[in-house]
């Protein structure tokens, strides 16, 4: 039905080749993910199966199309650290500006919200001025960046460090 929010719900296995479509189209043409290498379907399919809790994936879709993907991951791996995520958010890029990027942050912090994190943060190419943004209006705060910390398409790249406390 035109108008319809696309359905946000829990990604599943099904799910993967959709997925990865998406993502490995931002590893192959953008610097939205420092990845270098695309992923395969099995490589996905794992990513998927080995995520659950407040760490699962959730997806955006609409007439059985995935639009969009989101996550949230361990910030480090050190006990003290355990009360913060990081976010990852991925939109296909046929769908930008439809508020499915927004739609999908809003639930991960509410699933991290819910699952008692204290705070969210957001690593993000310094240049990406659409999820700078998309961040800005869930409530992140720039808090830092890090400069030349990688390196693709033979140029370095800074980070923009973006945090939204719960």
């Amino acid at each position: 039905m035109p108008g319809t929010p696309p359905q946000i719900r829990l990604a599943t296995v099904a799910d993967a080749d959709q997925i990865a479509e998406i993502y490995n189209h931002e590893v192959v043409n953008s610097v939205s993910t420092f990845d270098l290498v695309p992923r395969s379907i099995e490589e996905q399919q794992r990513w998927i199966a080995d995520r659950s809790g407040a760490f699962s994936a959730i997806v955006a879709v609409e007439d059985d199309r995935v639009l969009g993907f989101a996550a949230l991951s361990r910030y480090k791996e050190r006990a003290a650290y355990n009360t913060t995520v990081e976010d990852s958010v991925y939109v296909d890029r046929g769908a930008h500006g439809r508020g499915i990027g927004r739609a999908l942050l809003d639930r991960v912090c509410q699933i991290a919200s819910e699952s008692g994190f204290h705070s969210v943060v957001a690593r993000i190419e310094a240049t990406g001025t659409a999820s700078l943004s998309l961040h800005a209006a869930c409530g992140f705060e720039l808090v830092g960046i890090e400069r030349q910390v990688g390196r693709k398409f033979n140029r370095w790249l800074d980070v923009a460090v973006m945090q939204r406390l719960l």
